[in-house]
């Protein structure tokens, strides 16, 4: 990523206010490529599906679309932002457990295709499939087994239930269902649980191939990856960050045992392994006070606007002043109202009002989770050399009350 000085965030500041988010294209796109080739390298028939739902901001998921990844979508309000950039309804996965209905029937009949996720989406789909029998619809299954994490997910259907034989009947009875996809979802981020999904999956292909009579042309195993971070990051949490290759080396190889012509397309859903450290978040201190013996800094900007809960992302002290004060165990805190707004617990160092806090790994569930709470939401730019980039504009009262009555 490139530095950062006063100057620089002082004009940045003129321009857009005293908190805006910092952006990194290449660095996305130097992400996705590692990811992929990663992959590639054991396991070839390979895809990456990036989750919008971790940022949706459209020139990065233009980079996905350049890149011939696939769209992951768990909304129609996601689902718009892949048709306004441009992305073939062929690339476009749609998980989720609500859909529109409208908006289903319009991707299927485009060549998108659905994992249908409960049994209450199997009666949506039918009526659509029904009223256009001369068209061949693409579907996906989403699959629920144990991983052994300790957690019960709710996604899907579990694959021992009898709503799963549902399903695997639905794709035999109705002539024009073509089964593309079997994907599932697991929470859990720990590398020792993704050959259990790998294997899980496998297994699941094998049964349904049998009952319905042909493998599906895609198995999707989801998300949930530790991305690139500090290692000021790394060092709050309790286990090892795995890298790219070491997911790769636990569940492309198991791939590649069961499938050795490389058919079957092998899919994952990441997000926050490709987009964490691609963004940054930039704060103006705006106040500081000691509350017996308790110093706190408040900023122009919430801890929404970072979204890390119970952990003290990367930072950056960024001043003109050589000369400032020094503090010991103080808090980073917020503009809201709410008592625990903090973004950095007990910082020690130098810091003064006009300071600027850079904090780092800010691209996941931030921008996309953030409420125009207390104050519009702040903008989006990339530093391109001498030159800013506006990405996303600040938003501005009339963004927020257009919708009200007055």
């Amino acid at each position: 990523m490139q530095r950062v000085n006063y100057n620089i965030l002082k004009n940045i500041e003129k321009q857009y206010g005293e908190g805006f988010y910092l952006i990194d294209t290449q660095q996305f796109k130097k992400n996705y490529n590692e990811l992929m080739n990663a992959f590639k390298e054991i396991y070839n028939n390979f895809n990456i599906a990036y989750s919008y739902k971790t940022n949706y901001t459209p020139k990065l998921c233009k980079v996905v679309n350049e890149l011939g990844g696939y769209a992951e979508v768990v909304s129609d309000m996601e689902l718009e932002v892949a048709f306004r950039i441009g992305v073939s309804p062929k690339k476009i996965i749609w998980n989720g457990p609500i859909k529109n209905k409208d908006k289903v029937r319009e991707l299927l009949l485009l060549g998108g295709t659905v994992n249908i996720d409960s049994v209450y989406e199997i009666d949506d789909v039918r009526g659509i499939v029904e009223m256009f029998p001369n068209h061949q619809f693409n579907i996906g299954i989403r699959c629920n087994f144990d991983v052994h994490d300790g957690v019960i997910s709710r996604f899907g259907f579990d694959t021992e239930s009898a709503e799963f034989q549902k399903a695997l009947d639905f794709i035999v009875e109705v002539p024009n269902l073509h089964l593309m996809n079997l994907q599932c979802h697991f929470a859990k981020r720990n590398i020792e649980y993704w050959p259990s999904r790998a294997n899980g999956m496998v297994e699941v292909a094998k049964k349904v191939a049998d009952y319905v009579g042909y493998m599906p042309e895609r198995i999707d195993i989801g998300g949930g990856l530790f991305g690139k971070m500090e290692e000021s990051l790394k060092m709050q949490f309790s286990t090892k960050i795995p890298t790219y290759t070491d997911y790769a080396k636990k569940t492309a190889t198991i791939f590649k045992k069961y499938f050795k012509d490389e058919k079957i397309e092998l899919i994952i859903e990441p997000g926050s392994a490709l987009v964490g450290d691609c963004m940054r978040f930039v704060a103006k201190v705006k106040t500081i006070k000691t509350i017996r013996g308790k110093s706190f800094a408040t900023l122009m900007g919430s801890q929404k606007n970072i979204s890390m809960i119970g952990v003290n992302p990367p930072i950056e002290i960024v001043s003109c002043k050589k000369k400032r004060e020094c503090y010991e165990n103080m808090d980073l805190v917020g503009y809201t109202c709410i008592e625990n707004d903090v973004l950095f617990h007990n910082y020690t160092g130098e810091l003064e009002v006009g300071d600027y806090v850079v904090f780092s790994n800010c691209g996941s569930y931030s921008l996309v989770m953030k409420p125009p709470f207390i104050f519009p939401n702040f903008p989006v730019l990339e530093i391109l050399g001498e030159n800013f980039d506006l990405v996303k504009r600040r938003e501005c009262f009339d963004d927020l009350f257009h919708t009200f009555s007055f």
